[in-house]
């Protein structure tokens, strides 16, 4: 079970990151938040597929982990990750889609399986994740579809950052998106109470431009209402090249285990 924690926690990498335009924002100098909100959410679809490659620091009450990992996703709703020790040797695989989430042990060649239902993700990863929220997260973006519609409060700082604001009086939530505004580079995301009490921090950095997309390579989460950190780090990134249907190759002798 300590497995499935460190394989479904990593999946989240969670609530995360930020993709880019190639087209700077200075060359747009009366760029409305809108405008920029939809550029955003444009870059983010140009994402069909994820392969990612580097270490994993997880920290959490249960956790304190470090770990090298593969993360694959293929839209629209595939993601495995795969956890590897020293030397390489295999670890575990976990592959989760909207309806099914499956874990192989390598190690003690467990395999576990199940229906992806609420609680599911919380009962065995203990987080508190739904995992519509996975997908955008390991690859990078912030799904900005809802928000669409709604006009932010926007400032542009003398610092060269611009911040797109959202409040939700209903929870009692306000988050904000931090932007570069040269090449409209998320680097920070933010969701605090009203009073300006942060629960959540998520700061991206080391960007690279990977087919026409700026990623970061490194992300570092500080979710303080689930008491819990996170650090991706990336070694390499490819873009829209998967083919295949994701799947898991489970031994024959592997003992079975529907959860």
């Amino acid at each position: 079970m300590k497995k499935i924690l460190l394989i479904s926690f990593s999946a989240i990498l969670l609530f995360l990151v930020g993709c880019t335009a190639t087209k700077p924002l200075e060359e747009e100098q009366t760029i409305s938040a809108e405008r920029i909100v939809k550029r955003l959410e444009a870059n983010r679809r140009k994402i069909k597929s994820f392969v990612g490659k580097g270490t994993i620091f997880v920290i959490t009450k249960e956790l304190n982990t470090r770990s090298s990992f593969q993360v694959e996703i293929k839209r629209p709703d595939s993601l495995k990750v795969s956890f590897f020790g020293p030397f390489g040797i295999d670890l575990a695989y976990s592959l989760i889609s909207q309806k099914d989430f499956q874990f192989y042990d390598v190690i003690n060649n467990k395999y576990y399986k199940g229906k992806v239902r609420p609680g599911i993700i919380k009962d065995l990863m203990k987080i508190n994740v739904p995992y519509d929220e996975l997908m955008d997260a390991v690859n990078g973006s912030v799904n900005l579809t809802s928000k669409l519609r709604i006009e932010p409060v926007a400032n542009q700082k003398d610092d060269g950052t611009y911040e797109l604001i959202y409040s939700d009086s209903t929870n009692n939530t306000v988050s904000t998106i931090i932007i570069d505004a040269s090449n409209l580079r998320i680097i920070r995301y933010l969701i605090s109470d009203m009073r300006g009490k942060v629960s959540y921090q998520a700061d991206y950095d080391g960007f690279r431009k990977v087919d026409d997309v700026y990623l970061p390579f490194n992300i570092s989460i500080n979710d303080k209402a689930n008491d819990q950190k996170l650090r991706v780090e990336y070694r390499s990134v490819e873009l829209n090249k998967l083919t295949e249907k994701l799947k898991l190759d489970i031994p024959d002798d592997a003992k079975v285990t529907d959860l």
